[in-house]
Order: structure tokens, then sequence, then C-alpha cells
């Protein structure tokens, strides 16, 4: 992220993340986040001049019910992202190649993240 700060409000007021540790990041104190992740491998978020340079989906969590958590995240103020050459539903859901569905959203930097289900 390039602020800090508006990471927070991203990462933990919308997304409702839990921080599991907070620290250094270059040399910028508390410039750094871990945050955890439905119990498995944890997100690292940091202040960096290069956020949000990739195109690249950099993360992607897999649920069980894409609807409810679109839902759930659609109301905390997370809009998701819509590609012209993919149909979307009205939530901003599409079919997922191989089967399932998908959905992207960005953070503030324009780093992107995916919700997936396999039904």
């Amino acid at each position: 992220m390039s602020d800090i700060q508006r990471a927070v409000a991203f990462y933990e007021g919308k997304l409702g993340l839990e921080v599991l540790q907070s620290g250094p990041s270059a040399r910028i104190p508390g410039g750094s986040r871990v945050y955890g992740s439905g119990g498995g491998p944890a997100l690292n978020v940091y202040q960096s001049v290069t956020a949000g340079t990739t195109a690249a989906t950099l993360a992607t969590w897999y649920v069980d019910d894409i609807d409810q958590i679109v839902d759930e995240l659609t109301s905390a103020g997370v809009e998701f992202t819509r590609y012209a050459e993919f149909e979307h539903d009205a939530k901003g859901i599409t079919a997922r190649a191989g089967g399932g569905r998908i959905a992207w959203f960005q953070d503030p930097d324009g780093n992107t993240f995916a919700i997936e289900a396999d039904v």
C-alpha cells in the first residue's frame, strides 16, 4: 500500500480482517500488518512505493458461499471489478474457467484480489 493508514481502513474496516501482528516496514514504524486469513496462510500488507503496480491478482480467498461474502463486502463498501471480456451477474460475479464462480475487487491502490467458490 502506498499509505498504511488507508490500508488499515480498507483491510480492517471494509474486509474485516483480524490483525495478527503489526510492525515496521523498511523505515516506517507501524508500516506493516499481518492479517489472519481464514485460519490458513496470513496476508502481509505493508507500505511500499510500488503498491498497485501489478495487474495480476495478488491473493484469492476460496469460500463456500460467494453470494453471501460478496453481499457482506458490498455492504461494507467494497466495489467489485467488472472486466469487459467476462459476463458478470448483478453482484459482479462471473463463471470461473473450469467451473465455479469468481469475483474480483481492488484495494485503494488498485491491487487486485479475488473470491472464488466451486459452486
